[in-house]
């Protein structure tokens, strides 16, 4: 997100839980704010020559808070506090 301002989380099946989490947790800590939420069905072969499954998908777009530099900025500060203190 430092690069691009937003980044797009995507996943399918049993994943999408893990995105969904991780979504949530960059929300709470003020670090991304939501842009967009997608969710369709893909449909894929378990196996070659298997029949057809259809899997969930979603893709959760996310974009910089405005408090995101701010809050990246003394993470990295908290680093080299620690980093002195181990020395």
């Amino acid at each position: 997100m430092q690069q691009y301002n937003e980044v797009e989380l995507s996943a399918l099946g049993m994943a999408i839980a893990t995105v969904v989490t991780i979504a949530e947790i960059l929300k709470n800590n003020g670090l991304a704010v939501e842009k967009k939420i997608m969710t369709s069905t893909v449909d894929m072969r378990e196996e070659s020559g298997g029949r057809p499954v259809q899997k969930a998908k979603i893709e959760i777009l996310l974009g910089k808070s405005e408090k995101f530099d701010e809050l990246m900025a003394a993470a990295a500060a908290k680093d080299v506090l620690d980093n002195e203190e181990q020395s």
